[in-house]
């Protein structure tokens, strides 16, 4: 057996069982030895395919990661159809864990082997022109789509039997392992390039925040303090993956599943090898110091409890013997090992390749030595040293996997140019005991061509790969790296292995400015009094250099750092700290920077804003979907900080387009947040597609982005039609509210909705924007009934059809309870356009400002002869229509009847003489005795309309793509978010 040019460790063997070529997918033919597999990571290959095999092995997989890029781990969960990138095992039913951010996935018991080479989705560096960016493919193997066509030779390249093809992570493009080699190396992005935000425009700063804590991944689940500030990738502790749920009282909660090491060796095992794996987890402790024992974890396969897992011989079981391997002092403090099961006449040579390869650790055998575990860790001399291990009653015998380290002195370390400009990537140093960090600088600059002299501009990290994650810091002068490598040896020798040292600049070249969104704040103080709260928690050391934008009817605001360190330090303790108004932890993000002048020409970075409380789970996988298909800086969950760190990052591009994953209440917000920031922005109205989320999605079923998303219809096909997608204007309009002087001294009636605006005057006057209809009476009164029920009860409420459901119910309660609204004409007076209009007998009016109310349903009704013209969204027209109780209301629904059509016009004046219910997109309330005026709004939104494969010219179509309209001045009106959010379901 010889190691393969791709580092594969090559054997015949004999399948007894359908098994096909991981090369080019073909079922191996024949009785005996139809083939090759690799003894560490399984791939399993034709005779005739033997020489072709590009795909690296497991144990070489990480030489060939020029830049590790840490994973974002999901929970342990179940993939269907999936393959682990480790062991090229299916997934099934196995606990298993993805990266949100590419597709790998893996076993959670192979977790550990796992290789860090996620996307690198910020890859800015100072003084690059956009003429000499040439961004290349980010190959992923395996796991391809069902459709999946290779670009060369358009053959199919996927199959469901193994872990076969390979795909872009950023273009999509698809190709076989020998095609893909034949393609261009250099990426456009594919049919998303009019739309994707390129990475070398993106710069994150130089600190030790995690990628997933910028990017707002699994913001629920993230780590104490502690050890965020020092690992760069959530990591699964051995052998229980925990899993952080909740707070409550301050305390978190953490859940935990048992996770099994799996065992490296293939699972087709005909019993002509020496590596097998066990087939199911042993009940045993061990306990090193006498102490009290853990419960440990032993290799599964994963496949199943099958035949074919077990002993042909009596004979042969009774000539085996289990030996429990441990790779250092890290391994019994996480109580965890590989298990292998020796002949009784193996050789110590035999047992320590064996040992190396169940640790994926290809080097020579002479570097290494095994101890027995239970003997005080005395060398294993013996010739045959397997029935001569010192065994414990009950327990398997137990030996250490070292490194030589008293025996060698000297050795080379690998050091790596990282995203410096240098002839070559890799430099090999020769070190000894007595080398230092700073003979390493000088002896790499050497050989990368750089000047010598300079060495004090550079520094070098050492960064430990382990468990798909990244972990950094920066090293000393005088620190001895071979030493270095020698101490991790002892803890672990497969650690030891994935210790890399790069080389980057001292000073950080992105600058060294960093902003902090800090929300959760109480809104609507003043700048000093913002600053004395941050204060009161950083204390003077940590004092930020400057603060704003703020934005102070959200409580929400930026503060920047001129000292990466101390921006770190200032947001663990933000964090961790809690508002005095309510007690609630605030919300802190580090935010990335964009570069506008390495957007290319003619591309539209496209930012998408998802609301995963709408629509059930569909949020959250939109959510996963869309950072896979486009840039995860691109992508920003309203859960973690709502739009405005969104529109904060994004507010020096000149033309941009936004996606709305959610209800008629969340397009609100983020249009309300486009009026607060558009003065700071370049771009003030980027026009904004709709992914329906919520219950009635009035407005996206305006403008074709239909009812409700159901999860029908794909990512890559939404992000398609927000492309081809038309912008139109949306006219809107403001409410304004003069409570009456008597009123004021009322208490609201709806205690639980208690609306707070920022446009509250000392006069109590409230302003509010209308994008969609404003309700009086009836319709009002549901609505109302509606909220109060989802506040009282809000998980109840996660199901377009059960919220109908209710509103069905609430309605036959009206007609049968007390009418509030009995005779609503003879309480109100509307005057429109400065005319008196004399209302019918009806128990509540609707103002539309679009041909769409209550989920789908025309109140106006179709075009007929009469007096009005013919009503849409961007006319500067209201139509106001009259209702005349709940079996009206069940009419109109039902398309039987249309609703009293009462006026047209652009100024509308409301007298209300008593309380009553009211509603504004979606938001009800009861109100006291006021004026009411509704008037064209100096804020116009610009929305894009789903396209047709045929359509008219008739509308007010603006080109797609094009720039930006001129800034307008932002609107001092509407509701704080967290009421937004509450219609969505409406």
């Amino acid at each position: 057996m010889a190691q393969h040019h791709a580092g594969h460790l090559f054997a015949k063997k004999t399948f007894h069982k359908p098994t096909y070529c991981h090369h080019c997918t073909d079922l191996l033919w024949g009785i005996i030895q139809q083939g090759f597999i690799c003894e560490v990571c399984n791939f399993v290959v034709h005779d005739r395919c033997y020489k072709f095999v590009l795909s690296p092995c497991s144990t070489v997989a990480v030489s060939y990661v020029k830049t590790p890029v840490a994973h974002c781990w999901s929970e342990p969960g179940h993939f269907k159809r999936k393959f682990c990138q480790v062991c090229r095992k299916k997934l099934d039913d196995n606990l298993s864990l993805r990266c949100e951010i590419c597709e790998y996935f893996v076993h959670a018991e192979c977790v550990e082997l796992s290789v860090p080479n996620c996307k690198e989705c910020a890859t800015y560096f100072p003084g690059r022109e956009l003429s000499s960016v040439r961004h290349l493919h980010h190959w992923r193997e395996g796991n391809l789509a069902s459709n999946s066509k290779c670009a060369v030779c358009k053959k199919t390249c996927w199959s469901g039997e193994c872990l076969v093809g390979y795909r872009c992570e950023w273009c999509g493009i698809t190709a076989h392992a020998t095609c893909h080699k034949l393609m261009s190396m250099e990426c456009n992005f594919g049919i998303f390039e009019a739309i994707f935000l390129p990475p070398h425009a993106v710069s994150i700063p130089r600190t030790e925040v995690p990628m997933e804590t910028i990017i707002g991944v699994s913001s629920k689940n993230l780590k104490s303090k502690d050890v965020l500030a020092r690992e760069f990738a959530c990591q699964c502790p051995r052998p229980l993956v925990y899993v952080r749920r909740k707070r409550r009282g301050g305390i978190a909660r953490f859940f935990h599943y048992n996770i099994k090491a799996r065992s490296i060796s293939e699972e087709f095992s005909s019993g002509d090898r020496d590596t097998k794996p066990l087939a199911s987890r042993d009940s045993e402790t061990e306990s090193f110091a006498g102490g009290s024992s853990a419960p440990t974890s032993t290799p599964s396969t994963g496949g199943g409890s099958s035949k074919s897992h077990e002993r042909e011989k009596d004979g042969k079981e009774k000539d085996e013997e289990t030996i429990k391997i441990y790779d250092g002092n890290q391994g019994v403090r996480r109580e965890q090992f590989r298990v292998i099961h020796m002949s009784r006449s193996s050789t110590t040579d035999q047992v320590l390749s064996t040992a190396l390869k169940a640790f994926h650790i290809t080097k020579p055998t002479t570097n290494y030595f095994l101890t027995d575990a239970y003997d005080e860790e005395s060398t294993v001399s013996d010739p045959n040293p397997v029935g001569n291990l010192k065994r414990r009653e009950g327990k398997r015998p137990a030996v250490f996997l070292r490194f030589r380290e008293e025996e060698r002195s000297t050795g080379e370390v690998l050091v790596y140019s990282g995203r410096l400009k240098t002839a070559q990537s890799v430099a090999t140093i020769q070190v000894t005991d007595a080398t230092t960090i700073s003979d390493v600088i000088g002896a790499a600059l050497d050989q990368f061509g750089l000047d010598p002299s300079t060495q004090l501009s550079y520094r070098m990290l050492k960064l430990v790969l382990d468990k798909g994650g990244v972990t950094e810091r920066v090293l000393d002068l005088e620190e001895r790296p071979w030493l270095m490598l020698k101490e991790h040896a002892r803890e672990s020798v497969r650690q030891m292995e994935n210790v890399r040292f790069h080389m980057q600049l001292a000073e950080d070249p992105h600058g060294p400015t960093v902003a902090l969104f800090v929300g959760n704040l109480p809104p609507n103080l003043n700048q000093r009094q913002y600053e004395k709260c941050l204060m009161d928690n950083l204390g003077e050391e940590n004092r930020f250099s400057s603060i704003g934008p703020i934005y102070y009817e959200y409580g929400s605001l930026v503060i920047q750092y001129e000292n990466a360190n101390v921006a770190v330090r200032a947001f663990y303790i933000l964090r961790e700290s809690a508002s005095n108004q309510d007690e609630k932890n605030l919300l802190v993000m580090l935010l990335p920077s964009l570069a506008p002048k390495l957007i290319p020409p003619g591309v539209t970075p496209l930012l998408i804003f998802v609301n995963v409380k709408s629509g059930g789970c569909q949020g959250l996988d939109l959510v996963t979907s869309f950072r896979k298909l486009l840039n995860p800086y691109q992508v920003f969950d309203l859960d973690n900080g709502g739009p405005l760190p969104g529109l904060y990052v994004f507010r020096h591009i000149e033309n941009y387009r936004i996606l709305v994953c959610g209800g008629d209440g969340t397009i609100g917000w983020v249009l309300q947040c486009l009026d607060n920031v558009g003065q700071d922005s370049q771009c003030s109205s980027p026009p904004c597609a709709i992914v329906p989320l919520g219950t009635g999605n009035d407005l996206a079923r305006v403008l074709r982005w239909g009812s409700g998303y159901t999860g029908g219809e794909d990512a890559m096909t939404l992000l398609k039609d927000v492309i081809d997608a038309e912008e139109i204007r949306l006219d809107r309009w403001t409410v304004v509210f003069h409570p009456d002087e008597k009123a004021e001294e009322k208490v609201v009636v709806n205690q639980a909705l208690q609306i707070v605006t920022s446009s509250q005057s000392e006069d109590n006057t409230a302003i509010y924007v209308m994008n969609n209809y404003f309700g009086i009476g009836i319709d009002a009164d549901l609505c109302l009934d509606f909220h109060n029920a989802r506040e009282e009860n809000p998980n109840k409420f996660n199901s377009r059809l059960h919220n109908k459901g209710v509103y069905v119910k609430m309605g036959l309660r009206k007609m049968v309870s007390r009418k509030m609204c009995k005779d609503l004409h003879k309480e109100i007076r509307v005057e429109v356009d400065g005319k008196h209009i004399e209302l019918p007998p009806v128990e509540g009016i609707i103002i539309l400002n679009i041909l769409s109310w209550g989920s789908g349903a025309n109140p106006w009704g179709p075009e007929r002869e009469d007096q009005f013209s013919k009503p849409n969204h961007w006319d500067g027209m209201l139509e106001v229509v009259g209702v005349t109780g709940v079996v009206h209301l069940g009419q109109i629904q039902s398309g039987l009847r249309s609703a009293i059509r009462i006026a047209q016009g652009g100024h509308i004046k409301i007298r209300i003489n008593t309380d009553m219910p009211v509603q504004v997109d979606g938001e009800p309330w009861v109100q006291t005795p006021c004026d009411v005026v509704v008037l064209k709004s100096a804020l116009k939104a610009t929305m894009l309309k789903k396209t047709k494969m045929k359509r008219r010219n008739t509308e007010a179509v603006m080109s797609p793509l094009t720039s930006c309209p001129s800034p307008t001045p932002p609107s001092t009106s509407g509701s704080h978010h967290a009421h937004q959010q509450s219609t969505d379901e409406l």
